[in-house]
């Protein structure tokens, strides 16, 4: 995988040697992390796929912004946009984690075309409607109104995932390395944007193959709300792995690569 940088946005990003007539996987991280946590997808997946993932802005190595608004869900997915644009990339089988997934439901929501099958892991479709975040979204967005810009903190790299191999979903010091490497503002920002926005309507628009992948014992994104995207999306796939929790891209990437394997594999016309 070769490490560059779309200069034009400050996005960082990896790929592997594209070869005409393979399909593209495009892959898109949670919140406060960055595309280290794939690793080990890129390994398992260039020499058969054209690979590629990025640092989102704010997060790793990519572009630290000012302002609130510019970590709008819809900043995110015109990222996604551009970025497959400069890589010359038509077609994606996009995957998300998280986060990733609100930034994917808005590129889909917006570029369907672009898309050839879409894999959520550990998705939602409306933060906002949580009671967690009803409970926590008044302080967060009073402490952005208070702030509504920064000056943003040296880009300082990427975190090494390798040392948070099973880490529960409220780590401690897996959520202060996070928070530390994007700051803490922009973690607030991205935070209190998710609750602005509402993925349910583009769910029942989305007409491309769809696997949901969901850990039956989160506690950040219950096990409900991937069923439900799962069952909002026509003929969407749920894969539900029994013996973790939310952070499944770290803790089970083993059977996860099996079952995003076996799914785009199963895949025609690709």
């Amino acid at each position: 995988m070769k490490e560059c940088l779309f200069e034009e946005k400050g996005i960082y990003y990896r790929r592997n040697e594209f070869s005409p007539g393979r399909p593209t996987l495009f892959l898109v991280h949670g919140v406060s992390g960055s595309s280290s946590a794939w690793f080990a997808y890129e390994s398992a997946f260039e020499g058969k796929y054209n690979v590629l993932s990025l640092d989102l802005r704010g997060h790793g190595k990519s572009i630290r912004f000012k302002k609130y608004e510019d970590y709008e869900i819809g900043k995110f997915s015109e990222d996604l946009y551009d970025l497959l644009k400069h890589c010359g990339v038509e077609k994606c089988i996009l995957a998300s984690n998280s986060f990733g997934t609100l930034v994917a439901l808005d590129f889909i929501g917006k570029h369907q075309n672009m898309v050839s099958a879409a894999i959520f892991i550990s998705p939602h479709f409306a933060v906002g409607r949580m009671a967690s975040a009803r409970l926590v979204k008044p302080f967060i967005r009073l402490a952005v109104k208070m702030r509504p810009e920064h000056s943003p903190k040296k880009i300082v790299g990427q975190v090494d995932y390798s040392k948070y191999v099973d880490t529960k979903d409220w780590s401690v010091r897996r959520n202060i390395a996070d928070i530390t490497n994007t700051g803490l503002w922009v973690y607030l920002y991205v935070t209190a944007q998710t609750y602005n926005f509402n993925g349910e309507d583009i769910l029942k628009k989305i007409k491309v193959p769809t696997l949901v992948v969901h850990g039956a014992k989160d506690t950040i994104f219950p096990l409900r709300y991937g069923v439900m995207v799962a069952e909002k999306i026509e003929n969407a796939k749920l894969a539900v792995i029994d013996d973790i929790d939310h952070i499944v891209v770290l803790n089970r990437s083993k059977r996860l690569i099996e079952i995003m394997s076996d799914f785009i594999d199963g895949l025609s016309g690709l």
